[in-house]
């Protein structure tokens, strides 16, 4: 329980609104309790309010019975004791209701109390105003004047009804006077009335702020109570006192109990000799009790100090306390403290200190402690000038086996893993897991660079090796980048990144290798982040463009369609090849939406060309694992008006490489709108037969390196485009060649049997008003023929 609220709320300003009841204020002090005593110091004086207004309704009725009717009096009185009755006990009645907590509701109600006094009492003066006797708006204001300063002292503790009881009466009263005793009078009244508000309201704001300190003060007591009785109750806590020679005096029994000993051997003891116990002859002291020697000596006061003391031959660990005391004179009399037993605390502590240190799932060093171990060995490489290395590790082809054969199987073998790398390391090294399947090791000296490669290599020979486990022989490998410090980094951040950048590009280079980290790498990767942040605008700043390369039949060079490619050019960096800028989108997971927007821009401008000539549009993995593609697709001929036969996609062996997805069913529902398929780069993949028999495809592209190669008369690319030519023609689809760059390369593929041809030869991908103009050129040549 805390009194801090109810302090805080019994200094601060009080706030005008709550202490009238209108609103609770968004801070944590409770309300209910103050608007209670409001409630009941107004129904205190409640009888007292009853009988000035009856008193004062009888004197009004005396003073006016000469000017009005008997029967208005009489009326006017009855209605007055009335509401002055109704008004008592409705008080009378509040106070049971809110002997502890009141309502913002509560207090709001009184406000309807002061109205109707007020209300009836405004009626002789408006009585007076009206027959203008001079005498009669004298006393009447006598009066009145008694009744709102005896109603300000009996409702002063509810500000609402009063001010509201005040000022309405006051200005019946002015305005009587105004019309009787002329401005001057009005405004005397107009004042008293005012002073009688600021009155009642300070009084109110008194009350409120005695409340609030008799309920801070009821809090703080029982807040002590409550700690005195958890401290008497709670064994692990005890007091000690010494006098001024620092001997023990009046021993506590918990004190006693916790050193195994006699309350009454201890008193007289040294205090210092109770703590050291079988080592105080030896003198062999501890670091901490030398200090708390030295504490009691200088007559220090000391707080939280830690010492362990051996009780019944088990060491326990105790948390020291105490200040010295003097007397009435200021001189010094001894120590005062408290003690309490630590020992499971500081083992839970340590415990969970060294579970969060270390990977629950392989009992390695977890990052936290890897970075650490990094700091502290490259402080001591600078400090004696020598190296220290960080190698990050990473498994190869892991997620398959994750995927395909579930998380325990996964789990299991990164265990076999962290066993296989904790058996090459030595005291020179820390191996740890950063987490998922990325693992690192720290070496202290690292002086001797031949010696971290050759573990470099030993961790991917030892990792590379087979695993059995469930009737599976697993097979991974493992990527590894290296960094040395200080030469690549002078704080750890700075070297893990370096070591992470190496490691990026063993993996780059297909894995199972490792790399050292170079300075070309930094420069690498900042071009690769620059280049990323400009890609993510590209769009939205219009720097993409589509060209378009003509394809055309092998036989007789009619035109037959184009392929269109997306072009990229910077303001600032220039143009951009699309071998630097494709393979990055699909990274940074910009593909889809450039993608997008290739498609449609090239359905577009198709629309433009004659009947039959086709586009040719590549698709990227990415978006054919959407199932979602479907549907842009069907929009993108829709918008455009694009018959579906004159649309061809171009996809790649690498969408039926990722397992359980629904890369086939999105290519079947592209097929079942009408929309042609063809097998980009056939032959320098996996080439696997069975991705022919998984999907429908019109046409096969035969790599450009393959025609190169023909060309030069190597006899393997012969036969492999004379095998990819009859398998083509055996499943009815068209073959592509691509890269066609002069007249005796046209006429190889031609002999060969390839059906279309792309390349330099018959055109460089053009603008789209060349494209269009050799469209349309082409039909009317064939029309012409």
């Amino acid at each position: 329980m805390s009194t801090e609220p109810s302090s805080q709320f019994a200094r601060a300003r009080i706030d005008a609104r709550a202490l009238l009841g209108l609103y609770d204020p968004p801070d944590s002090t409770d309300w209910g309790p103050i608007r209670a005593a409001q409630m009941n110091a107004g129904s205190q004086l409640a009888l007292f309010l009853l009988a000035t207004n009856v008193i004062g309704a009888a004197l009004v009725a005396l003073l006016l019975a000469p000017l009005l009717p008997i029967w208005a009096i009489a009326s006017w009185g009855a209605v007055t004791a009335a509401v002055a009755a109704a008004v008592t006990f409705r008080r009378l009645a509040a106070r049971r209701q809110s002997a502890r907590t009141a309502t913002l509701r509560d207090v709001r109600d009184t406000m309807r109390d002061g109205i109707a006094l007020a209300v009836v009492w405004s009626i002789p003066p408006l009585a007076v105003s009206m027959r203008a006797e001079a005498s009669a708006a004298l006393g009447l204001w006598i009066i009145l004047s008694i009744l709102m300063t005896a109603s300000a002292v009996a409702m002063a503790a509810l500000p609402l009804a009063t001010i509201s009881f005040l000022g309405i009466l006051g200005v019946a009263m002015a305005g009587m006077l105004w019309f009787v005793g002329g401005p001057l009078f009005s405004a005397a009244i107009l004042l008293f009335t005012a002073l009688l508000i600021i009155g009642c309201f300070s009084r109110a704001r008194a009350l409120v702020v005695i409340r609030a300190g008799e309920i801070a003060l009821a809090e703080r007591d029982q807040t002590v109570s409550l700690l005195l009785r958890e401290f008497e109750d709670h064994g692990a806590d005890w007091l000690w006192e010494t006098d001024a020679q620092r001997r023990v005096v009046r021993a506590s029994p918990r004190f006693a109990h916790s050193l195994g000993l006699d309350p009454l051997s201890i008193n007289g003891m040294p205090f210092l000799q109770v703590l050291a116990g079988p080592t105080w002859e030896s003198g062999n002291f501890s670091t901490a009790l030398r200090l708390l020697a030295d504490r009691l000596k200088n007559r220090e006061p000391f707080r939280d100090l830690l010492l362990h003391v051996t009780i019944d031959g088990q060491e326990r660990c105790w948390q020291i306390t105490a200040s010295p005391r003097q007397d009435d004179e200021g001189a010094f009399v001894g120590f005062r403290g408290v003690c309490s037993d630590v020992t499971e605390q500081r083992a839970s502590a340590d415990k969970i200190s060294k579970m969060a240190r270390l990977d629950t799932l392989t009992g390695l060093p977890n990052r936290l402690l890897i970075n650490e171990a990094l700091s502290h060995a490259m402080t001591e490489a600078d400090k004696w000038g020598s190296r220290c290395a960080f190698m990050m590790i990473d498994l190869d082809r892991f997620k398959a086996i994750n995927d395909t054969l579930g998380h325990p199987i996964g789990d299991r073998l990164l265990g076999r893993v962290s066993e296989r790398l904790s058996q090459l390391v030595t005291d020179n090294e820390m191996i740890g897991r950063l987490g998922g399947d990325e693992f690192a090791v720290v070496v202290r000296d690292a002086s001797n660079p031949a010696m971290i490669e050759r573990l470099a290599r030993q961790i991917i020979e030892t990792l590379s090796r087979p695993y059995d486990l469930d009737a599976h022989t697993l097979f991974i490998g493992a990527s590894i980048g290296v960094a040395t410090g200080p030469r690549d980094g002078r704080t750890a951040e700075t070297l893990i990144r370096s070591a992470d950048l190496a490691l990026y590009r063993s993996k780059d280079a297909g894995g199972g290798t490792f790399h050292c980290y170079e300075p070309q790498l930094h420069v690498e990767a900042e071009e690769r982040r620059v280049l990323e942040m400009a890609l993510r605008q590209a769009l939205a700043n219009g720097e993409m463009y589509l060209a378009y390369q003509p394809v055309v039949a092998a036989d007789s060079g009619r035109l037959t369609g184009f392929e269109a490619l997306v072009r990229w050019t910077h303001p600032q960096l220039g143009t951009v090849p699309p071998g630097k800028f494709v393979p990055l989108a699909e990274d940074a997971r910009l593909i889809a939406p450039i993608g997008e927007w290739v498609l449609r821009t090239a359905c577009d401008e198709a629309t433009r060309w004659p009947d039959p000539v086709r586009v040719a549009v590549n698709v990227s993995p990415e978006q054919l694992h959407n199932p979602a593609f479907v549907a842009v697709v069907a929009s993108a001929l829709a918008n455009s008006g694009l018959p579906p036969e004159r649309l061809e996609l171009e996809v790649t062996e690498s969408v039926f490489l990722k397992e359980g997805t629904c890369a086939i069913q999105v290519l079947e529902r592209i097929l079942d709108l009408g929309v042609r398929l063809s097998l980009d780069d056939f032959g320098t993949g996996y080439s696997s037969l069975g991705y022919l028999s998984r999907t429908r495809f019109s046409s096969i592209k035969i790599d450009r390196s393959f025609v190169t190669q023909a060309s030069r008369g190597v006899p393997e690319a012969i036969a492999i485009i004379r095998a990819v030519v009859a398998l083509a023609q055996s499943l009815g689809m068209a073959t592509t060649a691509e890269g066609v760059e002069t007249e005796d390369e046209h006429l190889m593929v031609q002999a060969l049997g390839c059906t279309k041809i792309q390349g330099y030869y018959f055109g460089r991908p053009l603008p789209v008003d060349e494209a269009r103009a050799i469209a349309t050129r082409s039909q009317a040549v064939a029309a012409a023929a």
